[in-house]
């Protein structure tokens, strides 16, 4: 190994300043960082042998790096200096998938990527330890170069083994252990993501979070089975650790494809070609999956406040609607279209599972550990939830900061932490008695907090309707794919499926639209005319109002358009127009309500609740015994144009909420709080 500790001291006299810097700013600074592909233009064999024998080349790094860096004088007795190695070639096999590291890798150095789904504490671990021989009191320093307490073999003076281990007198470092699984874009078909640990030291511990994608390179090393036994468990000692930034789908595009996508962006029939291309085998449903479409592409990504808010890029949809209408069905498809996703169902789903949870177990030597949610781990993708209404109310709450603010607040077992999940959520449910009920307001029927359906950029109620000849057309079509006869041209989409996954991938990763004078003028003329089309009833928010700028982002991407024109705008104005009609429309009053679905009462039903709580304070004040008799409060509100039925259901309501309380059978009085 002398020839390649002269080619390393060589090799260092290039990183002078490098070097210089981690001796001034040591111990906060302690590594220094080399490009693999710089050491191989060096010296190719001294590179090739780092790789096969990392076990010897890395201390020779670290030892000839002891000498030249120079330390103040209260660090120089002991210093704890890295040499970190990134950048190794994929080209040549030095550069993994986690399923392909099998037991030929062991005890080599190669570089893996990965998502982070559990993180440990960081816990002290023995560097040298100090043994006393219980005989002859014969101190020992014993270096701790593995994981397990390893004592002296025998006492030099005595010839005995017989130590006392002291802890007060050894040197410690810092350890951590994480988890990481393969990017889910990777996976093909039913594969299930694969995991390895990771076993962290010193200055690159809590480095990243759970959620965060990251490169490894490090030396794979086998663990012993705590009984005995001769299978092992692989895990990655890290040399170094890179939190990647891109937390994109890096699906790899050829000259030729980008070529073809070029080409395909230019064709004037592309919108109703994506669109068409959307589960194919569903019949029709041509809003949503226009909409499905947009959010596959999703608005420009990283805009920042000059405060440091960020805002949201991604647009969430919700399909409510009658069963058998093929929701699941649509949802699976987006799963299987989108580079990035994840599918999971209401009712399988905790929100722990959604979006991070503390775990006790042996791979945190007893303490606790954060493990990244669906949420978090699909994030730069599409999560598609099923079953939406099934889930507890506690779990759907954990979904209201993860939808606008895209990131989750982690505060248990002690752990506090923030996880990022910029995912965009398409969800599906049933009404709230399992089928829309024709002869009662729609936003009644969603079983689903108002707070949470006004989250969602795109809401679609789906009717299972009686109509002779649409449901003649549905059967031909379902007969057709069923019969094989014809069922290639029924279901084969107008772009391929790979051709669309790339296409999009390219879409999300290269173009960054922004929004053109008269786009902007377009969106701005449309939601002041929303707004000012009832100074009482509330038709928009803000909220619609940036989902339209998303969704027109989302258009301009879709045709590779670095530029959001006014046929963008009418696009994303026409989808939010039938979303409001079907949604929103108050019939009372003839205009849209958005309170009807943001709020828990639209303007109307505040009305109405006003107008009796009116008549209440109208008969308790000229009654004799301070009560409103609940015959005069009927008849007044009769009067006034109200239904008895309506009339005892806001009675009901007032008396749940606490506004009235019911002192004697048919007798009401205001609550003192009120």
């Amino acid at each position: 190994m002398s020839e390649f500790r002269e080619i390393i001291k060589k090799f260092l006299k290039r990183k002078k300043k490098e070097i210089a810097r981690i001796g001034e700013l040591y111990p906060e600074r302690k590594s220094l960082f080399i490009n693999y592909e710089e050491l191989e233009n060096f010296s190719w064999d001294l590179a090739e042998e780092l790789i096969s024998n990392p076990d010897e080349i890395i201390p020779l790094f670290q030892d000839v790096l002891k000498e030249e860096v120079i330390l103040r004088p209260e660090f120089s007795d002991d210093p704890r200096l890295y040499v970190r190695f990134f950048n190794l070639p994929k080209e040549r096999g030095y550069t993994l998938a986690i399923r392909d590291i099998t037991s030929d890798y062991v005890g080599r150095l190669i570089a893996v990527e990965g998502v982070i789904t559990k993180a440990t504490d960081v816990l002290p671990k023995v560097r040298v330890a100090k043994f006393i021989c219980n005989r002859c009191s014969r101190e020992y320093d014993e270096p701790q170069d593995t994981r397990s307490l390893v004592a002296p073999p025998l006492c030099i003076s005595c010839r005995k083994k017989d130590f006392r281990f002291i802890a007060e007198e050894s040197k410690w470092i810092d350890v951590q252990r994480m988890e990481i699984q393969e990017p889910l874009e990777l996976l093909r078909g039913g594969e299930q993501a694969r995991r390895i640990e990771l076993w962290l030291e010193d200055d690159i511990v809590d480095k990243a979070q759970p959620g965060d994608r990251v490169m490894i390179t490090g030396i794979v090393r086998l663990l012993p089975q705590k009984k005995g036994g001769a299978i092992y468990h692989k895990f990655i000692e890290v040399n170094n650790i890179e939190k990647l930034e891109k937390e994109f789908e890096e699906v790899e595009i050829s000259e030729e494809e980008e070529e073809e996508i070029i080409k395909l962006s230019r064709d004037p029939r592309l919108y109703e070609k994506i669109i068409n291309s959307i589960a194919p085998g569903i019949y029709g449903y041509r809003e949503v999956k226009e909409a499905i479409a947009l959010q596959l592409f999703g608005g420009t990504p990283g805009k920042v406040l000059p405060d440091g808010t960020r805002l949201r890029s991604d647009i969430h949809i919700l399909l409510i609607g009658d069963p058998g209408v093929a929701k699941s069905r649509i949802l699976q498809y987006v799963n299987q279209i989108a580079p990035k996703s994840i599918y999971v169902t209401g009712k399988g789903t905790t929100g722990a599972g959604l979006t991070a949870t503390a775990e006790k177990d042996e791979f945190a030597e007893g303490g606790w550990t954060l493990k990244a949610g669906a949420l978090v781990l699909a994030g730069g993708g599409i999560a598609c939830i099923d079953e939406f209404d099934k889930m507890d109310k506690d779990e759907r709450s954990a979904m209201h900061e993860a939808m606008e603010q895209q990131t989750i607040s982690v505060a248990k077992a002690g752990i506090v932490a923030k996880f990022l999940a910029n995912t965009a959520i398409l969800a599906a449910a049933n009404p709230k008695y399992s089928r829309f009920d024709s002869y009662k307001p729609l936003a009644e029927q969603f079983d689903i907090p108002p707070t949470l359906l006004s989250r969602f950029d795109l809401i679609f109620p789906i009717r299972d309707v009686l109509d002779k000849e649409r449901d003649a057309e549905i059967a031909e079509h379902i007969l057709k794919i069923h019969s094989c006869q014809k069922a290639e041209d029924e279901v084969k989409p107008e772009i391929d499926v790979d051709l669309l996954r790339k296409y999009i991938s390219y879409a999300r990763k290269n173009i960054k639209p922004t929004l053109s004078k008269e786009a902007m003028e377009k969106i701005k003329n449309f939601y002041v005319e929303l707004r000012a089309g009832s100074k009482e009833t509330v038709q928009a928010t803000p909220r619609q109002l940036e989902a339209l700028i998303r969704l027109s982002e989302a258009s301009a991407k879709m045709r590779l358009s670095n530029v959001v024109t006014v046929d963008d705008a009418e696009r994303a104005i026409a989808l939010t127009k039938f979303v409001l009609r079907e949604i929103a429309y108050d019939e009372t009053t003839g205009r849209f309500d958005i309170d009807r679905i943001a709020t828990e009462y639209p303007k109307s039903l505040r009305d109405k609740l006003r107008m009796v709580e009116d008549i209440l304070h109208e008969l308790i004040a000229s009654s004799a015994d301070g009560m409103a008799d609940h015959k005069d409060v009927i008849e007044m509100a009769r009067e006034k144009g109200l239904e008895k039925l309506e009339v005892e259901r806001i009675i009901a309501e007032l008396k749940s909420k606490g506004t009235i309380y019911e002192p004697k059978h048919g007798k009401y009085m205001f609550t003192e709080e009120y």
